[in-house]
């Protein structure tokens, strides 16, 4: 049977810029007692964006905690008292250029529940205009564009590994193929 866990204590072990970690002591049934580590995030939103040429636009990325360049949809964490929605339409005209007319938001999901309490916004975006990439100062992104065909293909071959891309790929292949 599922049980809600009583916190009995909270430590903050850490704050920083973009996370916080803190351990909490829990009871659990039959009086027993763990520990339970949480990352704390303000939370993040990813965009799927298409040209007027049907393509997917991309990030390509350097991420030093798997120390690799990765594919991954224009994305970025929510700063204090923004909403998701003005996140989407930030970060997509800092990442790639473009700006959006129309936001959609078409689903929101915990990126890791074992350990974060992250939620993770997804928007499609629409209309389109381009404009000037102004990432942050230490950011180094190159903008690229697949066409969903492709990206699937990337998946498939490993070669996209971001979760967050993966699901948004996914989420969109089954989105046009609903409206056929």
């Amino acid at each position: 049977m599922t049980q809600e866990e009583k916190t009995m204590k909270s430590e903050r072990i850490y704050e920083g810029k973009v996370i916080n970690l803190r351990v909490d002591t829990v009871e659990l049934p039959e009086r027993k007692y763990s520990k339970r580590e949480i990352v704390e995030h303000s939370g993040a939103v990813g965009i799927i964006a298409l040209t007027e040429k049907e393509e997917m636009i991309f990030v390509k990325q350097y991420r030093k905690s798997v120390e690799e360049v990765l594919l991954e949809i224009p994305a970025g964490r929510i700063e204090a008292d923004e909403e998701p929605e003005m996140t989407a339409k930030r970060e997509l005209e800092e990442e790639t250029g473009y700006i959006a007319n129309k936001l959609t938001k078409i689903t929101e999901y915990y990126t890791s529940p074992g350990f974060s309490n992250e939620i993770l916004h997804i928007y499609f975006a629409e209309g389109l205009s381009a404009g000037v990439a102004i990432p942050d100062e230490d950011e180094y992104i190159e903008v690229t564009y697949l066409y969903i065909d492709e990206a699937i293909k990337k998946i498939t071959k490993g070669e996209i590994k971001d979760s967050k891309t993966i699901n948004a790929i996914l989420l969109y292949k089954t989105m046009i193929e609903g409206k056929k």
